[in-house]
């Protein structure tokens, strides 16, 4: 069915995907007006590094080197699909029982340790709780784990099959 996509070529797609969702969360945010919260700001993140980590294996040679970007990218991914199964978690949670909501990102940054900014951002804030954007009934941290499990999917077959026929 895919005998004419070769590992790179998947990874090339799934680096075009990651760029491509990093490009609809900047639209959201700068033309729709979305204010991310902190869990939006580490998937947008870990979308980075997976789509940095697929293009240095789509552009490599070595079998070696393929096999080990499809096993980072699936660690990559599983994290993605954590953060985003947390933030699915806050936004089905009832007002009351939502974090305290936090001061913006640049405030934090000039004034709390990093470690309690990291810390902040993984556990997420009231703001992480506000479903501002729906599609075919999934927010947008659904679409990211959907996204994440597809990655990780593709990823655990092509270090699986890397050394057979997917080249």
């Amino acid at each position: 069915m895919f005998a004419f996509l070769s590992a790179r070529r998947f990874h090339g797609l799934v680096a075009f995907a990651a760029f491509a969702l990093l490009a609809v969360a900047f639209y959201m945010e700068y033309q729709m007006g979305l204010e991310p919260c902190p869990l939006c700001m580490l998937q947008r993140i870990v979308f980075f590094c997976v789509g940095i980590v697929s293009l240095g294996s789509a552009l490599s040679a070595k079998v070696c080197v393929r096999k080990g970007c499809a096993w980072l990218v699936v660690v990559l991914s599983v994290m993605g699909a954590a953060l985003a199964i947390r933030h699915l978690y806050l936004q089905s949670l009832p007002m009351d029982e939502l974090p305290a909501c936090l001061p913006g990102l640049s405030y934090m940054f000039e004034v709390f340790p990093w470690q309690e900014i990291m810390q902040a951002m993984i556990m997420g804030t009231g703001e992480c709780g506000d479903v501002v954007w729906t599609f075919l009934g999934l927010s947008i941290p659904g679409w990211t784990l959907v996204a994440f499990t597809g990655m990780a999917v593709i990823n655990i077959v092509i270090a699986l099959r890397v050394n057979k026929k997917i080249r």
